[in-house]
């Protein structure tokens, strides 16, 4: 294998790995908060890992210039719906859950 292929290879399967880390806090954690933290963070170094294996595989060109581009969107846009989504939720007056529902 050559390092450019193993760099793909590390890239993919760290993205794969923050991508189910995602899903499963987006599964099993408790509240909307923590819900979209764990999607906000984890999702978006998922895709920005895997989107960055494409880059590599691109090479320089034309193509890996719109990768880049698509890369610095995701990460000003995930962050910024997940404030949003969490504000709304606020201002809606979901509380954040805190373990005390479940003490006798």
């Amino acid at each position: 294998m050559t390092p450019r292929e193993i760099a793909v290879l590390v890239l993919v399967i760290g993205g794969a790995f923050f991508a189910i880390v995602a899903a499963v806090g987006l599964l099993r954690l408790p509240d909307v908060y923590a819900r979209a933290h764990s999607t906000s963070k984890s999702e978006t170094l998922g895709a920005v890992l895997s989107l960055g294996a494409v880059a590599v595989t691109y090479g320089i060109g034309f193509d890996t210039l719109k990768v880049v581009l698509l890369l610095l969107f995701m990460f000003i846009t995930n962050p910024t719906a997940a404030h949003a989504i969490t504000r709304a939720a606020n201002e809606l007056g979901i509380e954040p859950w805190t373990g005390e529902e479940d003490e006798p």
